[in-house]
């Protein structure tokens, strides 16, 4: 009985607890299709991820992740940063837009090279569906 108490007690005493993490609120779909464009965009086979995360909920939705191309990446290789940028929170995803560091891809860059990239990924998304 008194183990019951106890645990009632702190149970009460940290509501938060029991709250989704936001962590949940993220669509490993998103993530997955983000991973998809910066494997495209750098023409490799696969990549190893740090942190990502994904936001399903904003308009429009997308993910942004930190990776690495080393076979093995430890945490400090984690330097590179892709964001991507979809039409819609579920599949099929159509890609709206991606940036990589300081550069941006889309179908409204000004830079033809930029454009041009984003054709070529998007079009490679596209054969996926």
């Amino acid at each position: 009985m008194k183990h019951a108490l106890l645990a009632a007690a702190l149970l009460a005493a940290s509501p938060a607890t029991l709250l989704p993490s936001p962590a949940a609120a993220q669509s490993q779909q998103l993530e997955q299709a983000c991973i998809t464009v910066a494997k495209n965009f750098l023409l490799v086979p696969s990549i190893k991820t740090g942190i990502v995360q994904s936001f399903p909920e904003l308009d429009p939705p997308g993910a942004r992740l930190t990776y690495s191309t080393r076979e093995d990446a430890k945490p400090t290789d984690f330097t590179n940063e892709i964001e991507c940028e979809f039409d819609k929170g579920q599949p099929p995803f159509r890609l709206q837009r991606f940036c990589i560091s300081d550069t941006c891809y889309g179908p409204n860059e000004q830079d033809q090279d930029n454009r041009r990239r984003y054709q070529e990924v998007k079009a490679l998304m596209d054969r996926q569906k």
